[in-house]
């Protein structure tokens, strides 16, 4: 049974528009983001995915000339109200990138720097920490006999599951995951899929991919975005089998450009 769609939403955006300087990146963008479920954000690049989905926890703040209009409602919230804290909208909308990042220290020290930074101290409450969201990440029996080691050391999608693990350190409600998997091979790719599809059961993600069979496999729900507005938003299944907008199918058959 659904729950009432109000209780789902936990992040909407309503008429968003979104400038870098006098470039208009984002025109109008409405849509709700449910609870719990996978969201994929697809489009050409520079559809402006990327960009949206960094205003979703206000990392385009950090860019010169980044100007938004509009509102992004956190569980009713707009995050963009002056007296919101930016470092706690980022701790409950964590964030994956598209290339592994994790830092130059130990594994036990990539997992723990977030939640040490904001108050955790204790060393057992610490190992635990690193432990549970190891084993979220399906990490931990591939690093638990190596966690003094460095995180550079690990392959490249170890890396990735290591920034899912770090993300998922600090607690957070949703996760933004910008092209998490393209820097990877299939095997890892398949595993980071696989992770989100469990991960789903306890989190919100939202997802932009330009891979169109991965968007297929594990999103709930797709969003088509093309030259900065959202063309079509509906059920992954609708999207990809019986869209409104003739734009739309023409960029899932590859009929486009």
């Amino acid at each position: 049974m659904e729950n009432n769609h109000f209780d789902s939403e936990i992040i909407k955006t309503k008429n968003i528009d979104f400038y870098y300087g006098p470039f208009k990146a984002l025109t109008d963008i409405t849509m709700n983001f449910e609870k719990n479920r996978v969201t994929a954000l697809i489009g050409p690049s520079g559809c402006g995915k990327s960009t949206l989905l960094r205003l979703l926890n206000r990392m385009n703040d950090l860019i010169a000339g980044a100007r938004v209009e509009g509102e992004v409602l956190f569980e009713g919230m707009n995050i963009y109200d002056p007296e919101v804290d930016p470092v706690e909208v980022r701790r409950r909308i964590g964030m994956v990138f598209q290339k592994p990042n994790p830092f130059p220290k130990s594994i036990f020290n990539n997992i723990t720097y977030g939640p040490r930074l904001t108050g955790t101290a204790n060393k057992s409450d610490l190992e635990a920490l690193a432990e549970q969201s190891l084993k979220q990440a399906v990490l931990w029996d591939e690093v638990k006999d190596i966690l003094g080691r460095s995180a550079m050391t690990l392959s490249g999608g170890q890396q990735q599951r290591l920034c899912i693990a770090r993300a998922l350190a600090m607690k957070p409600d949703v996760l933004l995951m910008d092209e998490p998997t393209s820097a990877l091979d299939p095997i890892s790719t398949a595993k980071i899929e696989e992770l989100i599809d469990e991960l789903k059961k306890s989190y919100t993600i939202i997802i932009v991919t330009h891979n169109m069979q991965q968007a297929a496999r594990i999103s709930d729900k797709t969003g088509f975005f093309y030259i900065g507005k959202l063309i079509e938003y509906n059920a992954t299944e609708k999207i990809f089998t019986n869209p409104d907008v003739k734009q739309t199918e023409d960029y899932i058959t590859g009929r486009f450009g």
